[in-house]
């Protein structure tokens, strides 16, 4: 299971979405969130699967990275099912049993909340896929330039944002290091019931916490002897440039938004 995080992870490569702007895949990345969100039914959330699927096939990064991603997150995904499955009383009885009430209501929500979480995962996955660290950071912090009007640390926000994506994939291998040297050990990870597994993380915990302490304050150190002081007088390798496919690429964007609008109001499921 945490080999197959796959979160902050960058893949190199020369396709389309690779060469994009990185400051368009941000706003494109926040296009189709804004379009999940405002998907009602299943035929709007269809263009939002479309979407991703078309992305990804343009960035020729593997399929299976997208279930990769999605792994993760299978217990947030039946968590909020079983919620809104019992939780959720509208429509048509199903199941009825003492106090337990399972409705055609609840099922719907419950598949529709689950497509949404897993769409929102692999969308959002294919931005750190096909972006590097540090086009990702100068995105960043090109957009919220204008903020340092007021005071506001934008490269330095940028910064933090990207060292913690950049470190996630860092942190999972040293996870599962560790996890090996304590089942080495004897330790036992897997069985028991949920009380004795969350003990059982004490041992796997602490060294994690003490590993990254000690990156974090290494990674100062190394800044601090290279003079590191900061975005003011910095200078860039490459520009931040935007081309024609980048304007095709959010009207196309656009396009879809206006698809799941219209999908909303016209579409009967």
């Amino acid at each position: 299971m945490i080999k197959d995080i796959t979160i902050g992870q960058f893949f190199p490569g020369n396709s389309v979405v690779h060469r994009l702007d990185p400051r368009i895949k941000l706003l494109l990345t926040v296009i189709y969130i804004v379009m999940l969100f405002m998907a009602k039914n299943f035929s709007a959330l269809g263009a939002g699967v479309i979407f991703l699927l078309v992305s990804f096939l343009l960035s020729g990064i593997p399929v299976n990275m997208m279930f990769k991603s999605i792994k993760p997150i299978i217990p947030i995904i039946l968590f909020t099912g079983v919620l809104n499955l019992f939780f959720i009383s509208s429509g048509d009885i199903l199941v009825q049993w003492k106090f337990i009430r399972i409705t055609t209501g609840g099922v719907h929500t419950m598949l529709f909340m689950a497509a949404r979480i897993v769409l929102l995962i692999c969308g959002t996955a294919l931005l750190t896929y096909t972006t590097s660290p540090i086009t990702l950071t100068d995105a960043i912090e090109r957009i919220f330039s204008p903020l340092k009007i007021i005071k506001f640390p934008a490269h330095e926000i940028a910064m933090m944002m990207t060292i913690a994506l950049r470190f996630i994939p860092t942190l999972i291998e040293e996870t599962d290091k560790i996890m090996s040297a304590q089942k080495a050990r004897g330790a036992d990870l897997e069985s028991g019931n949920l009380i004795k597994r969350a003990k059982a993380l004490i041992p796997i915990l602490i060294p994690l916490f003490v590993s990254a302490f000690r990156r974090a304050e290494d990674l100062a150190l190394a800044m601090e002897c290279r003079c590191y002081h900061g975005g003011d007088g910095r200078t860039r390798l490459k520009q931040l440039k935007t081309a024609p496919r980048d304007y095709v690429a959010t009207v196309i964007a656009v396009l879809f938004l206006v698809a799941v609008i219209l999908l909303n109001r016209f579409a009967p499921i």
